[in-house]
């Protein structure tokens, strides 16, 4: 009995700090960890590509059914005009994602996609530099890199968008 009033107390301590760290911040922190991955096509795309500038990531699965849920919603976030950059990345051979070669051709009928930017993570190693445990995770990196917020969970594009209002 003891040991489940331990549990539920700690398991309510983690919920209360992971909604506490969820708020943004002012662009203190560190820097955003730098990554080279492919997209779809092959061609090599650096974080650094996009320094002064804002940048939204969304790290998904093919097997996760709320990230195939906001897909569409993605995409419309992603073929829109707006002050930051849209990414995704998947890691293909992780985590029980499709490899590499399957997961494009899996992605090519994905309908509602065109806009959406699909880096692949191969193994996951910019996964576990982000500290991704969860499916979806919304990261969010401000015009000077710097990590401002990263959080598990489906987020709308109101809310990304009210998120980036906040953020330098």
């Amino acid at each position: 009995m003891k040991s489940k009033v331990y549990l539920l107390l700690l398991a309510a301590f983690v919920l209360a700090l992971a909604g506490c760290s969820s708020a943004p911040s002012a662009n203190n922190g560190d820097a955003a960890p730098e990554f080279e991955l492919v997209d779809l096509n092959g061609k090599s795309h650096q974080l650094s590509e996009y320094e002064g500038q804002k940048v939204y990531i969304k790290f998904w699965a093919s097997w996760c059914s709320i990230c195939l849920a906001g897909m569409e919603e993605l995409n419309t976030l992603a073929g829109e005009e707006n002050d930051f950059a849209v990414l995704s990345i998947v890691s293909p051979g992780s985590n029980a994602e499709k490899n590499s070669e399957s997961f494009k051709k899996w992605f090519s009928g994905v309908e509602n996609t065109e806009n959406v930017e699909v880096l692949l993570d191969e193994g996951g190693p910019v996964f576990d530099d982000y500290g991704v445990l969860a499916y979806p995770t919304s990261v969010y990196i401000g015009s000077d890199g710097v990590l401002v917020k990263s959080a598990p969970g489906h987020f709308s594009n109101e809310q990304i968008r009210e998120t980036f209002e906040t953020i330098q």
